[in-house]
């Protein structure tokens, strides 16, 4: 059993009255971590009651008036977990009202990505729920349990949990295929009209093909044979359902930099080679490069505070950063590289510092480099990726 790094935070969570809500998409191992979560709370003398409304017979059971719901919830226990919460019918109103007529009733939830919980999350918990996002497992997840797990095969396969006891490569494309096929036919099937599902898996294939590079939306959309308002629709629900995360330029309005470009990261990798149909091994890839700062991209995204956000930066004459963190709105400039062949500042980097002179730390992601290089006022951080990957946390405390 792998632990998620996310597992002693809901643990604590456990005796404060908010709802907590755990989104994430499928297959992410959210109904594992809710069942952990009960068999702890079990062991420390809650009441516990654990609903599956995936099940067809649970999900009956809840096909009643508001009133009958509420009253089955508060009789169950004092500790109420609930999976695929967006299958209730006015679910937020519910939750609200048990939460605001009896505190020593705790809600527990997990939703997949589907639109209809961004809808249940607009009305009425402003104030009363926790939201925790759980996506698919970080390397040092996987390496805390399989101290053996290779950085090639993350890279190669991602961190969907159903990949970690399945030491065969062909078995693992096969489950791969398997949960971008569920993904289609489950989620955006009731999502998008029938006639335009090719056209999302075109989509999908080029969101794939070009991730981490500029996206033009016209461009895109006359590829696919959409307009550019269909386009953005699929792009929102990719985002909403948190299969796909757009990244936006970084700018503080200097007009030789990109405004409204952007680039486009999936989920996973795994993923991302299945919808390739590519697991051949990192080294001899040539989009290597992309593995390398896709896997960055995605532990900071998951990793990322309240007061931080992350964005790229490119001017209209190429020189780019890969990435910029912001955090309290000051940037922290990371570039990835595969080799290097000593402690050299990346063209696109010094160029971003020579055009923001105040910035004090910049951070280089490569594969083997380890050190500290002065320019100017400014300390670059040399650091190994499988280093990065392995800390706690993606939030760069000991440079911002």
């Amino acid at each position: 059993m792998i632990t998620r790094l996310i597992y002693h935070e809901l643990q604590k969570e456990l005796t404060e009255p908010e709802i907590d809500i755990l989104l994430g998409p499928r297959q992410v191992g959210k109904t594992t971590l809710l069942k952990e979560l009960e068999t702890y709370a079990r062991g420390r003398g809650f009441k516990t009651a654990f609903f599956d409304l995936e099940q067809p017979q649970v999900l009956a059971d809840f096909n009643r008036p508001d009133t009958q719901i509420i009253q089955k919830i508060r009789q169950s226990g004092n500790l109420i977990f609930i999976d695929e919460f967006q299958y209730i019918q006015n679910a937020s109103k519910i939750f609200k009202a048990i939460y605001d007529s009896d505190r020593r009733i705790k809600l527990i939830c997990t939703g997949s990505s589907s639109l209809e919980i961004h809808k249940h999350l607009k009305e009425s918990l402003a104030g009363r729920r926790r939201l925790f996002r759980l996506y698919p497992l970080e390397f040092r997840e996987i390496i805390n349990s399989f101290p053996d797990f290779s950085l090639d095969d993350y890279l190669c396969f991602g961190g969907m949990p159903a990949l970690t006891h399945t030491p065969s490569a062909d078995k693992k494309q096969i489950i791969l295929a398997e949960l971008l096929s569920a993904f289609i036919l489950k989620d955006i099937k009731s999502l998008i009209k029938e006639e335009n599902i090719r056209a999302f898996n075109h989509l999908l294939y080029l969101l794939a093909e070009h991730q981490g590079s500029l996206i033009s939306v016209n461009a895109l959309a006359n590829e696919i044979g959409l307009s550019s308002k269909a386009l953005n629709r699929y792009l929102d629900i990719l985002e909403q359902t948190f299969v796909n995360f757009r990244l936006y330029s970084y700018s503080t309005n200097l007009g030789n930099e990109l405004k409204k470009s952007f680039k486009t990261y999936l989920y996973d990798l795994g993923i991302r080679n299945a919808l390739l149909k590519d697991f051949s091994a990192p080294p001899g890839r040539p989009d290597k490069g992309t593995l390398l700062e896709s896997v960055v991209f995605l532990k900071i995204k998951n990793s990322l505070a309240p007061n931080m956000e992350i964005k790229f930066w490119r001017t209209k004459d190429g020189s780019e950063v890969d990435f910029i963190l912001l955090k309290d709105r000051k940037p922290l400039p990371i570039e990835v590289k595969s080799k290097l062949t000593a402690l050299e500042i990346p063209l696109g980097l010094k160029r971003f510092l020579l055009r923001y002179p105040n910035v004090k730390q910049a951070v280089v992601i490569n594969e083997d480099r380890d050190g500290v290089f002065g320019m100017n006022q400014c300390k670059i951080h040399f650091l190994p990726l499988e280093v990065f990957l392995r800390q706690p946390s993606a939030d760069f405390a000991f440079v911002v």
